[in-house]
C-alpha cells in the first residue's frame, strides 16, 4: 500500500489476558510501559489508536466445556473482558470486537470486524502493532495485516507470548513474512 499515515493497534490487552486472569499470559505486566510509551507518541502525532478485544458470549464455541482450546475467557461485560486498566487507553481510542459469535472463533483483529475497511477508508497503511498474546492473537493480526497488504511494525517489548520459549520463532516468523520489528 506504500507509505502512508500510521495507526496503533493494541490487540487483546484485557484483564483475562493479564496477570491474574483466567487466561493470563506469563509476563504481561512487562508490556505496560511499553503499550503506555506508544500511546503518548500516538497521542502526540495525531494517529488513531485502536483496541481489539475478544468480545465471547457465554457458551463460546472456543471454551473447553463446549470442545474449545481455551478456560472461560473475556465473556462480555464482565472484568475479565475489561481491557486493563494499566493500559492508558484514550476514550477516542476505537474498540474493535470480535469473537462475538457463538460458534465462530477470531484470532486476529480483521476477522470479521471491517477493521480493513475502516483503515483503508481514513488512508492508513501503516499499523504499530503490541498487545496479547504474541503467539496466538498479536500474530494472527499481524499476519492478516500483512495478507491485507498494510505494513506492520510489531513493538516487541509490547508483547508476550502464552509459550515464552516460542516468542523468537514467532518475531522471525513474521519478520519473515514482512513485519518489521521495533
Amino acid at each position: 500500500m506504500g507509505t502512508g499515515p500510521n495507526a496503533l493497534l493494541l490487540v487483546d490487552v484485557q484483564n483475562d489476558f493479564c496477570e491474574g486472569g483466567s487466561l493470563a499470559v506469563p509476563g504481561s505486566d512487562e508490556i505496560f510501559p511499553a503499550i503506555n510509551q506508544w500511546i503518548s507518541k500516538a497521542q502526540d502525532a495525531g494517529w488513531p489508536i485502536f483496541a481489539s478485544r475478544d468480545w465471547h458470549t457465554v457458551d463460546h464455541v472456543s471454551f473447553q466445556d463446549r470442545g474449545g482450546p481455551w478456560p472461560v475467557h473475556c465473556v462480555q461485560d464482565t472484568h475479565g473482558a475489561e481491557f486493563h486498566p494499566k493500559m492508558e487507553l484514550p476514550d477516542s481510542a476505537i474498540r474493535v470486537s470480535k469473537g462475538t459469535a457463538f460458534d465462530t472463533d477470531a484470532y486476529s483483529a480483521f476477522d470479521g470486524t471491517q477493521l480493513d475497511n475502516f483503515l483503508r477508508r481514513h488512508g492508513i497503511h501503516r499499523l504499530f502493532v503490541a498487545g496479547l498474546a504474541l503467539d496466538v492473537c498479536v500474530r494472527a493480526t499481524v499476519k492478516d495485516a500483512l495478507k491485507l497488504g498494510f505494513e506492520v511494525e510489531l513493538i516487541c517489548d509490547g508483547t508476550r507470548a502464552v509459550e515464552a520459549d516460542e516468542a523468537p520463532a514467532v518475531l522471525e516468523q513474521l519478520k519473515q513474512e514482512g513485519a518489521d520489528l521495533c
